[in-house]
């Protein structure tokens, strides 16, 4: 049997159910252990999840520095709140545990920084999260973009990732507890707006962004965004806009304008329910003959064959699948942390713009 990168989960997020799938359907990992405050929480969470993913070895519920302290873990999946993220990163680097770290990865970017150096100086992979990074659609939809004769130059790239809040979520769910989730949409959303821009702009960071704040809200004295709204400026005059949101109903779109043409994902952060990821690249031609003025669409359909939730091409199980070679291999791949970190600091100065009234704010890498 091959070898198995053995997991710890280290926190009971309701979107860990979603990585246990993922790393159940890997085919190179399996979870040894569950970490929560309480044994019987984990307990809980194991049972529901083995209920539907059962793994051959039932995981072991532990708490957090037990979890750590173990032999039979040889990386932790860390879904636990931002405001307490840093401290158990730096912990499992120091017991010499590979992370994968939900994001936002930290509340700013000294502590993701921090982060990221402890992984280096220990010889262990950092990643964030972020699943459409290792979709099948990017590698068809990198390949578009550098065709000279599909979109042309780049020009603009823009994207919006909503979901309209209820009044249950605005008083009690973490994401807007200045506490736990100082970044609020911002951090819970925003950070994929602004993957996907630094994607398509190959990491190349902005010159300057600008952010606004637009709708705020607090429960515990910390108000954090609601509703946010950025511009960024890149070298060679390419710019990008964005908008994040826990008031507007579920979008996740970007588009992406060139001087020949443009691409429109209609769904870049979670794909459609469905076979295949997609997106459209529209080149319209606009004609005038006389009295006539016509505006013609000549868009061009292309997708990846891959499922989007739950199954072995599923872009959640590549990521599983992805990280466990890393940490069997034994090689860390320093770019995925670069990109983690290149990530928190446009954040956290479109977060610095919008707190000084909308200043043009510089970034250096």
């Amino acid at each position: 049997m091959p070898p198995a990168c053995r997991w710890g989960i280290l926190g009971t997020a309701n979107i860990a159910r979603k990585n246990w799938k993922g790393i159940r359907l890997s085919g190179n990992g399996v979870v040894a252990a569950v970490a929560s405050r309480t044994p019987e929480r984990a307990r809980q969470f194991i049972a529901e999840c083995q209920s539907e993913v059962p793994f051959e070895q039932v995981p072991t519920p532990v708490g957090y520095d037990e979890l750590l302290a173990s032999t039979d873990v040889d990386a932790v999946y860390v879904p636990l709140p931002t405001g307490v993220r840093k401290e158990w990163v730096l912990k499992a680097a120091a017991a010499g545990k590979h992370v994968l770290c939900e994001k936002p990865c930290g509340a700013d970017a000294a502590e993701v920084k921090a982060m990221v150096d402890a992984c280096r100086a220990a010889g262990v992979q950092f990643m964030d999260g972020v699943m459409f990074m290792h979709s099948a659609r990017l590698p068809l939809l990198r390949k578009v973009l550098d065709d000279a004769d599909a979109v042309g130059e780049l020009r603009r790239v823009t994207s919006q990732f909503s979901f309209a809040a209820d009044a249950g979520f605005l008083g009690g769910n973490i994401r807007v507890s200045g506490a736990l989730e100082p970044l609020g949409a911002l951090g819970d959303l925003g950070w994929y707006n602004l993957r996907f821009a630094l994607w398509v702009m190959k990491f190349q960071l902005p010159e300057a962004v600008v952010g606004r704040v637009l709708n705020e809200y607090a429960t515990d004295g910390r108000p954090v965004p609601l509703e946010f709204a950025g511009e960024l400026f890149f070298p060679g005059g390419v710019t990008g806009s964005f908008y994040c949101s826990f008031r507007t109903e579920l979008q996740q779109w970007a588009h992406v304008s060139g001087t020949k043409g443009a691409v429109t994902v209609e769904d870049f952060v979670l794909p459609y329910h469905g076979a295949e990821s997609a997106f459209v690249v529209q080149r319209p031609h606009f004609r005038v003959r006389g009295t006539s003025f016509q505006m013609e669409s000549h868009p061009t359909r292309y997708a990846a064959a891959e499922a989007s939730d739950g199954r072995e091409d599923a872009q959640e199980t590549n990521m599983a699948r992805r990280f466990g070679e890393l940490v069997l291999g034994g090689k860390p791949d320093a770019s995925w942390p670069e990109m983690a970190l290149k990530t928190q600091l446009v954040l956290d100065a479109c977060l610095k713009s919008a707190r000084d009234g909308g200043r043009a704010v510089g970034i250096t890498g």
